[in-house]
């Protein structure tokens, strides 16, 4: 395992590009309603983050089975888990959710977070996964220090969504970013307290709670890349980038802008 601890002006570039991620999932997030279609939110990515000197980084990822990933972000759909492929077929519908997952390189670095937005009126038992889902992203954050362990940002996704009756994924997980998409460790959602690698400052990481409304057990489907719930069930999905602290953890990509007309919309 390779372990890239970042400087301080590499972790501040790696600020811009997760940034720019925010924004852009801000922007896909406007446009989500009842009627529009996932290659829609595609296009509306795609142009945004070359419009502000980015480049989408999910798009032509490579996959040896199922070839290049031809979207500029994933749309998951309900109990789509990950990897969703933008579609002009799949059109959303009052009461769906789905998980924009994204990333740009910006100035030779990696941003990557993702949201799962509600579109039009959801169901109460699912707005609460997502509600949890995204409480657990934090409560790993706040475990994510230097001296600190692997383990425990898995133990505190695990035990919290556990508590309530949800399924963890096993089969995914985050991961360490930086030059690269996908760097060394990988961060899972699972763990025990004290185990794993110790966590260093400098260390740029991708923590990511996948959950599911019922059985935690997947899918992946023989495109090689969409991954389903085996129940059928909704999934939630939720990705901050952050940088590894002697304190408290530095959080690089930002959900300000989506919860602002998130709240805006509620009132």
């Amino acid at each position: 395992m390779h372990v890239f601890l970042k400087t301080e002006d590499e972790i501040e570039l790696m600020r811009k590009a997760n940034l720019l991620v925010g924004k852009t999932l801000a922007e896909v997030g406007r446009h989500i309603k009842p009627g529009v279609s996932t290659l829609d939110l595609d296009k509306i990515a795609e142009e945004f983050i070359r419009d502000n000197g980015g480049v989408p980084s999910f798009k032509g990822c490579p996959n040896p089975i199922g070839g290049p990933f031809p979207g500029s972000i994933c749309t998951s759909v309900n109990a789509m888990v990950v990897h969703g492929i933008p579609n002009p077929k799949c059109v959303l519908k009052d009461g769906d959710i789905i998980s924009v997952d994204c990333g740009a390189v910006l100035d030779g670095f990696n941003g990557d977070s993702c949201y799962t937005f509600c579109v039009g009126e959801v169901k109460p038992e699912v707005r609460a996964l997502l509600r949890t889902t995204k409480e657990a992203l934090y409560r790993a954050i706040n475990v994510a220090q230097a001296g600190h362990h692997l383990g425990d940002i898995g133990e505190a996704v695990q035990t919290y969504c556990e508590a309530k009756g949800y399924g963890i994924v096993r089969e995914l997980a985050g991961h360490g970013i930086g030059r690269e998409m996908h760097e060394d460790p990988p961060v899972f959602n699972y763990g025990k307290h004290g185990e794993g690698l110790m966590l260093k400052s400098g260390m740029c990481i991708a923590i990511e709670p996948m959950v599911t409304l019922g059985d935690p057990k997947v899918w992946m489907l023989h495109d090689h890349w969409q991954i389903i719930t085996r129940d059928m069930k909704p999934a939630a999905h939720f990705e901050h980038t952050i940088a590894i602290r002697d304190g408290k953890a530095d959080i690089l990509s930002s959900f300000d802008e989506i919860e602002e007309f998130e709240e805006t919309s509620l009132n």
